[in-house]
């Protein structure tokens, strides 16, 4: 198996778990949280999304796919274009709230294709080339990619967690 078929089986798995942890959910419940502090399945699919196209739009040398398809203007959000959600405070959180799951997994379902279009065309060679000297050791691009795929997978597992929290509240 090539690098960069594990790279995309990887970001597939990503898609999964988006998926699963937002299909079929209302409006209320993708804006729900378990308390004041904590982010709704909305924030942490929005989040991660947009961490992966800032950092895979910044590797690949492309614009993100947030404003390069237009759905910064979609979402609607009170925040700047190049806001990602970190940093982000409660009332931050409390503004991501999609109509329906549809405009979450369009965007996710968006950057994952520009993901994959990117990762497929690399080699193990173009995975040394560092891209960050601002770390030490300088972060590679193989590494960059790895980060990305572990924070997303850790977003979207809390993002899961919180749809079957909410689930068992109803029970």
């Amino acid at each position: 198996m090539k690098s960069a078929d594990l790279l995309a089986d990887a970001f597939d798995r990503v898609r999964e778990v988006v998926h699963e942890a937002v299909e079929g959910l209302s409006a209320d419940d993708l804006a729900a949280r378990l308390d004041k502090g904590s982010n709704s399945v909305a924030w942490l699919v929005w989040h991660l999304t947009r961490i992966q196209d800032d950092h895979v739009a910044d590797v690949a040398d492309r614009e993100q796919v947030w404003t390069a398809q237009g759905w910064a203007g979609r979402f609607e959000l009170p925040f700047a274009d190049s806001a990602t959600g970190y940093g982000h405070r409660s009332k931050d959180v409390a503004a991501v709230r999609p109509d329906s799951p549809d405009l979450l997994l369009g965007y996710h379902d968006a950057v994952h294709e520009e993901t994959l279009r990117f990762v497929r065309t690399l080699d193990n060679t173009a995975l040394d080339r560092v891209v960050d000297t601002s770390w030490s050791p300088p972060v590679t691009l193989g590494v960059r990619l790895i980060s990305v795929i572990s924070d997303d997978l850790q977003h979207a597992g809390q993002a899961a967690f919180v749809r079957g929290s909410l689930g068992r509240r109803r029970s």
